[in-house]
């Protein structure tokens, strides 16, 4: 899955890929809608995203988020990740009890509630760091552990461009030296160049952000005497653009399914998609459209200002998915009338965001040339 230059202009970003139709045999065994994981694409992808990362002398600590599934996360282990990034800590319980020693919650965790005894559990058990980006949650960080802040590793989050948390790159030392004087183990920095998602050279461009900004907070900590062991840049355009330089560590989650964003700005190929929803056609009583049993509940309801609708229907370009309710999916119907496919139909979509439809799902349906090979249960659906 190699990093591919962001599309011309020319390309239609809901181009629609080829993919082999649902064999009868699979269609027969599906209550849907049900996601489908094309099991060969998956260790593919897996495979080639480790590799990349060793080529490149950084470490990979995925994304768990985009799966929630610990098969998936032992896949990725099984080929260089030195740990696992996730987003709550309740993802974090879900890998230390599945065995994971090393867990980065890349979030500005605050401890408050049942967070407070859970931080201190996973310290406990696991090699535990989190994300920081204030001296209050500094604080209180260090107040949660009591008598052994040590325990707990931080991580101060700097802004390369997100605008969404984090500091200044040239703020960082000072938040380090804070966190320290309370007995925190500061590792390093990180960021998210979530402005990577766009046409043209939006992630080269973000991966540039996060190279200079990691490189100005790092420097930022060494000069208030912290040294930075680790360097995180993270997000699936950038993976490899922003393996460089002061960079020590990866954390992509989306390149282990891929999905229509991610083929769109070109960061994954038709190819390398290996999730896809499978869903049938309910009703076709309106004129021009047809309804298909995937709504919001299944899909979410990302959207994107250069991609049209909510998800890909495969095979059928005159088929737009453009409303979503609960559990309807109307999709507008662009061409000859029979040009769809009829009540009973079952279609495949490939979602805008894969990440919120899996955290949406109960289980992954494993597949092979048209056969279930396995049933994988979405392990941290919906935890916060």
């Amino acid at each position: 899955m190699e990093n591919r230059p962001a599309p011309s202009g020319e390309r239609d970003p809901a181009s629609i890929r080829s993919m082999p139709d649902l064999a009868p045999t699979l269609v027969d065994q599906l209550d849907t809608p049900s996601l489908l994981v094309d099991r060969d694409v998956l260790d593919r992808n897996i495979e080639a995203m480790g590799r990349q990362a060793r080529e490149r002398g950084v470490d990979l600590r995925p994304h768990f988020k985009t799966h929630k599934s610990v098969q998936i996360a032992q896949l990725q282990l099984q080929h260089g990740a030195t740990g696992l990034t996730c987003a709550t800590l309740g993802e974090a319980r879900v890998l230390a009890d599945a065995g994971v020693e090393d867990i980065f919650v890349a979030y500005p965790v605050w401890p408050g509630g049942p967070k407070k005894q859970l931080l201190r559990q996973l310290a406990d058990q696991v090699t535990l760091s989190v994300g920081l980006d204030s001296t209050v949650s500094a604080d209180a960080l260090a107040g949660a552990l009591g008598a052994t802040p040590g325990s707990l590793r931080v991580l101060v989050e700097v802004d390369t461009g997100g605008h969404r948390t984090g500091v200044r790159p040239a703020d960082a030392g000072a938040l380090a030296v804070h966190a320290a004087r309370l007995g925190l183990d500061v590792a390093g920095v990180f960021t998210h160049g979530g402005h990577s998602y766009g046409l043209g050279d939006a992630p080269q461009r973000a991966a540039r952000d996060e190279v200079d900004g990691l490189a100005e907070a790092a420097a930022a900590l060494r000069s208030n005497g912290v040294e930075p062991r680790v360097v995180s840049a993270g997000s699936t355009p950038t993976a490899m653009l922003s393996a460089t330089g002061p960079v020590t560590e990866e954390r992509p989650g989306t390149y282990v399914f891929g999905d229509r964003q991610q083929v769109a700005i070109g960061s994954c190929r038709d190819a390398d998609v290996a999730l896809t929803v499978a869903s049938t056609v309910v009703s076709r009583a309106v004129p021009g459209q047809l309804v298909l049993d995937a709504g919001t509940k299944c899909l979410g309801r990302e959207t994107q200002p250069w991609l049209e609708g909510y998800a890909e229907v495969v095979g059928w370009p005159s088929v737009r998915l453009e409303r979503l309710n609960d559990h309807h999916g109307v999709a507008t119907l662009h061409g000859a009338g029979d040009d769809a496919p009829g009540v009973g139909s079952v279609v495949q979509l490939v979602p805008n965001h894969v990440c919120p439809t899996v955290n949406l799902a109960q289980e992954l349906v494993l597949t092979r040339a048209g056969e279930i090979l396995d049933r994988w249960p979405v392990d941290a659906r919906a935890l916060v």
